[in-house]
């Protein structure tokens, strides 16, 4: 998967899978079940390191997720089936100056290999889309929900500003973004983007309107016990598996039946 093949997946009106991965094993079943893209979240924050937001995830730890997932992911796929790999940007990003954010973003490909970087974004980010662009960086833009902005934001919620919402749309695409994330969009309002800007709209608890959709791997494979995201559908429960699977290793070892 390339940037041109997977704008070319709107044209088709194949929806477009895409999924977080952190780490190795991620990539490597990402990769055996033939996902079209992956975005290496700044959502570690929350299902790596345990915090409540992704506003202390560095630029460093970005980095060194996303070399391991481009890396894999280079290594188990030929180039016809290898996932497109999408790098998050860390908060604050974008609002340090358009030149910092290209030399951030450049940064980030350089050394991890990966294929675009992703991008919260309001209309107000048209010009820093299009230096990103301009400087060779292939940009997907998110809008609605924007974790980085929870501080202003308070709390998470289905975003409905249709006005505002289809401003950012417009703005992003044409200022160069490839395809733009709508998180937390209203789903009749996420299908009229989506019919509206001429690159790929990838949802994520948008409704079944989008081009594509997008979950984070772990909430999709059940490996948090306490907690499901409302919009997430579980097609496994491997933390009970995992957590079973433990119990049965430690009682072996206290009956002295393992080894």
């Amino acid at each position: 998967m390339n940037i041109k093949s997977f704008l070319e997946k709107k044209k088709s009106g194949e929806p477009l899978t895409m999924l977080t991965a952190y780490d190795y094993t991620q990539t490597v079943w990402c990769c055996a079940a033939g996902i079209d893209a992956i975005l290496v979240g700044d959502s570690l924050g929350n299902v790596i390191q345990g915090k409540g937001t992704t506003l202390s995830v560095t630029l460093d730890e970005m980095i060194y997720h996303t070399e391991i997932v481009t890396r894999i992911a280079k290594q188990k796929c030929d180039a016809k089936s290898r996932p497109l790999v999408v790098a998050d940007m860390t908060f604050p990003f974008g609002h340090t100056g358009i030149e910092d954010g290209v030399a951030q973003a450049a940064r980030v490909i350089k050394v991890t290999g990966c294929d675009a970087v992703k991008v919260e974004t309001t209309w107000e980010d048209a010009p820093l889309i299009s230096a990103l662009v301009k400087a060779g960086i292939p940009v997907m833009a998110h809008i609605g929900l924007r974790p980085q902005q929870i501080l202003n934001l308070g709390k998470f919620s289905i975003q409905k500003a249709e006005k505002a919402l289809l401003k950012d749309a417009d703005a992003v695409a044409d200022a160069g973004a490839f395809s733009v994330v709508l998180e937390c969009v209203d789903a009749d309002l996420a299908e009229k983007i989506t019919r509206q800007v001429p690159i790929p709209t990838i949802g994520i608890g948008s409704g079944a309107g989008c081009d594509g959709q997008i979950l984070v791997v772990t909430d999709l494979l059940g490996m948090d016990p306490d907690f499901v995201p409302k919009h997430a559908r579980q097609y496994a429960t491997l933390a009970q598996t995992a957590i079973d699977a433990i119990k049965g290793y430690v009682s072996d070892v206290k009956m002295r039946k393992f080894p």
